[in-house]
């Protein structure tokens, strides 16, 4: 196996998942992998493992950089099963070590691995701001709660001017190349920003805390080398993908339309044209995602990209179409803020499903237009109405986009 180097004596020696397709219930079309870092100083170590499975692929790669038994210490910034899972193994083929942690780590490794060794393991609690000599390296710890666990901390090798952030800037892709400007970067920083919707979004704020404690503490960055995906190193693509982040955690968006609807006889869907034909008469962009035939990941990505959203139903048993009621249960869990929202749709002998979007919008505490709900086959008058409303809709961010340039 090969180990790939990202400075003097750090290399890359995680594993490559290229076939998973779901990651918790977000659609992972391009694969992903899981990032492990080994440095080797003079007191060897590794940070991060990978997914249960892939340990034996780690290891493979260690043994080309130094005798697997001479590694001291094991960082652990994050305890989700992607990076631990393979711990307790991992831990038992480069005993002894010592695990490195936060106090919260500690805590979450206990809790996963009680009946798996944990009460053998030699554990090292540290804080923001310990710092850990390794030789020509050391190692400074930056403890970042709910990005995106209670557990997650940062590690920085301050010599080597190398982030490793564990969930901070990745992208669930699998690749052969280790840095983000050997592959497509259209299709990294997709992924990017669809891996910040469906995963950071919920957490923003705590998102935002952390970018100006990195820059208050003044930290010079050469790599960053996330737990997912490919690496960061051009200084360009670095300054490109930490703004990203500021203007995700602000939701700053084009001046878009994101209509999203599922439909059963094709009322919701003529409804669903006819709002797109009236955003594009007021010149603002408009993308159409029908649930169903759109991962939801995509859809997710949609509504961070977008600056407002609307989302058409069917009435179904006087609710939401299921395939609806679940994007709304996923869209709730990740609370976008700063967005434009409507409900809309088509019901037969009783409505209710519009409703029920509406409910869901007004819960998220985001900007709301009225609802817009018609029964049966929309008429040439209908479909008008539906017109207007998307200009309607067009307009005020159109308002909104002058008001902010006068500011």
């Amino acid at each position: 196996m090969e180990r790939y180097p990202l400075k003097e004596d750090i290399w890359w020696v995680g594993a490559i998942d290229w076939n998973v397709r779901d990651f918790h219930g977000y659609e992972t079309t391009r694969g992903t992998t899981y990032n492990s870092y080994l440095i080797t100083d003079e007191k060897k170590t590794l940070v991060d493992g990978v997914r249960n499975g892939f340990g034996p692929e780690t290891l493979r790669r260690i043994g080309n950089c130094c005798d697997p038994k001479t590694i001291e210490y094991l960082i652990v910034n994050h305890v989700e099963l992607d990076h631990s899972g393979s711990l307790p193994w991992l831990i038992e083929k480069l005993s002894p070590v010592t695990v490195v942690t936060s106090k919260r780590g500690r805590e979450s490794l206990e809790q996963h691995f009680a009946n798996e060794g944990f009460a053998g393991w030699d554990i090292q609690v540290v804080a923001s701001g310990d710092e850990l000599s390794l030789g020509k390296y050391t190692l400074s710890f930056l403890e970042v709660p709910m990005v995106h666990w209670p557990d997650s901390m940062f590690t920085y090798v301050k010599e080597a001017k190398t982030l490793l952030p564990n969930d901070g800037f990745g992208q669930h892709l699998a690749s052969s190349k280790r840095f983000a400007d050997e592959n497509d970067m259209n299709v990294v920083f997709e992924e990017a920003a669809r891996y910040y919707a469906n995963i950071l979004m919920p957490f923003g704020t705590q998102i935002k805390k952390t970018l100006a404690k990195v820059q208050e503490l003044g930290l010079e960055i050469d790599v960053i080398g996330p737990s997912h995906g490919v690496l960061w190193r051009r200084p360009e693509d670095i300054e490109r993908i930490i703004q990203a982040y500021a203007d995700w955690t602000e939701f700053e968006a084009e001046p878009k339309v994101a209509l999203i609807f599922d439909t059963m006889w094709k009322s919701t869907e003529k409804m669903t044209r006819a709002i797109e034909d009236g955003i594009a008469q007021e010149g603002v962009r408009c993308e159409v995602h029908q649930l169903g035939r759109t991962t939801m990941a995509d859809v997710a990505l949609a509504v961070l990209e977008s600056q407002a959203f609307l989302v058409g139903t069917p009435t179904l048993n006087n609710g939401m179409l299921p395939s609806v009621g679940a994007f709304m249960t996923y869209i709730k869990g990740l609370r976008p803020k700063n967005r434009l929202v409507g409900a809309y749709g088509s019901f037969g002998w009783g409505g209710g499903g519009v409703k029920q979007v509406n409910q869901v919008l007004e819960d998220l505490k985001l900007d709301q237009v009225d609802p817009l709900e018609l029964k049966f086959i929309p008429t040439e008058d209908d479909l008008s109405a539906c017109v207007e409303w998307g200009r309607s809709v067009a307009r005020r961010l159109k308002q909104a986009a002058e008001a902010e340039s006068k500011a």
